[in-house]
């Protein structure tokens, strides 16, 4: 019997050995893990940083799985798509987990994502070699904020359509100057609602439209930015801090397998935390939406547009010729953008002034964003505190007199 065990033992592991050489000769995979095993990753005090890209790519893995799940039941349509959602979440086996698993993964995402890019950003990542890496990786940011966007009209509940209704109304802010003539002048954020709406309401034509930008468009553009993104850091590997770095205060492990198991292990932590929301606090769906119906009391749209939302609530009607929803969109936008082009203004790896300018302002940009966050759902009950402080800028336009 024991050898007749060995046997068939040795059988077994013949035949492994040649499916392993088969596919050695084919794919070349002993050649790619010697080259993955060159690959080293700095472990220092900040490390921990450095998972939150591998966390946000297993979020958009999530996203593209369950996304594909979900176009086997959805059909979009002002008639059709708040019923298939229905039927999803109540007929179909799991149809409600896999939904939930969707919405949930896409709003981690955009916070794994947001972590992601400032903790690039404070260790000075973005300097010379890696400025494409910054601005492949900060395109990917607005790629991921608007294929939520698009997403979250698509269930066509109450609360989607006056959300989406919002965050339109936020983009199309009306011409900087306040004239006769500025009724002509081209806002690019007055064509884009249109173009997304298809005209100037929200109709099926607008879930048709979103509908194809998350599902077709979007992630072909992603997929791509993402695969150029994940080449540049291969090429270039992690950013150590300066500081840590001057010191010699870190050792390097090989990315395979070393670091690569403890990705792995903090995507099961991101898994279990995923199912644990997705199976307790499902994602809600609100009854359908009714266009001609009121506003809902406090709407406002998903947590990474509140900042901007509140923003604009603090900006005056006018200061002089100039609109003031353009004034708060121009400020928010005006950050994002040097943010955006900090490889030019601060492209030097040595300490300095423009180091500690691109240090404070990230500190600043940091503070702001969750400032204005906070601001925005502390003031959803429009207590009186919140009432003064929207009120005080335009008050003080006023005063000067350069409002109307």
């Amino acid at each position: 019997m024991n050898l007749q065990l060995e046997k068939i033992d040795r059988q077994i592991g013949q035949t492994l050995q040649n499916i392993e050489f088969e596919l050695n000769e084919r794919l070349k995979i002993k050649e790619i893990a010697e080259v993955a095993s060159h690959k080293t990753v700095p472990i220092h005090q900040q490390s921990i940083w450095y998972y939150f890209g591998g966390i946000s790519l297993f979020f958009f893995a999530v996203q593209m799985f369950t996304g594909i799940l979900l176009l086997f039941q959805y059909e979009a349509g002002i008639g059709t798509a708040h019923a298939s959602m229905l039927k999803l979440i109540n007929k179909v086996e799991f149809g409600r987990v896999i939904r939930s698993a969707h919405s949930w993964s896409a709003n981690l995402m955009v916070l794994s994502v947001m972590i992601h890019m400032f903790s690039a950003y404070f260790m000075k990542a973005y300097q010379k070699p890696r400025e494409f890496t910054w601005i492949s990786g900060t395109i990917l940011l607005f790629l991921t904020v608007t294929l939520g966007f698009t997403g979250y009209l698509l269930p066509w509940d109450d609360l989607a359509y006056f959300a989406t209704k919002v965050g339109l109304e936020i983009a199309q802010t009306t011409p900087w100057v306040q004239a006769e003539w500025s009724k002509t002048f081209f806002w690019p954020g007055q064509l884009a609602a249109d173009i997304l709406r298809g005209g100037g309401d929200i109709t099926n034509i607008t879930i048709q439209r979103f509908f194809g930008l998350h599902v077709v468009v979007l992630p072909w553009i992603f997929t791509g930015f993402l695969g150029f993104h994940l080449f540049l850091v291969q090429l270039h590997g992690n950013k150590i801090p300066k500081y840590i770095e001057e010191t010699k205060n870190y050792r390097s492990i090989a990315f395979f397998p070393n670091f690569f198991y403890k990705d792995m292990f903090a995507w099961l932590v991101c898994l279990n935390l995923l199912a644990i929301l997705a199976v307790v606090w499902p994602w809600h769906l609100g009854p359908e939406a009714d266009p001609l119906a009121a506003a809902i009391e406090g709407i406002h749209p998903e947590w990474y547009f509140m900042a901007p939302f509140e923003l604009l609530k603090w900006t005056p009607a006018a200061v002089g010729p100039i609109n003031g929803k353009f004034i708060g969109i121009a400020l928010f936008g005006g950050v994002s953008v040097l943010l955006f082009l900090v490889p030019l203004w601060d492209p030097h790896t040595n300490t300095g002034r423009f180091a500690r300018i691109g240090t404070y302002y990230g500190i600043f940009s940091l503070f702001g964003l969750l400032l204005f966050t906070f601001f925005a759902y502390w003031c959803l009950d429009n207590n009186s505190m919140c009432n003064a402080m929207h009120g005080f800028f335009p008050s003080l336009v006023h005063t000067l007199g350069i409002g109307h």
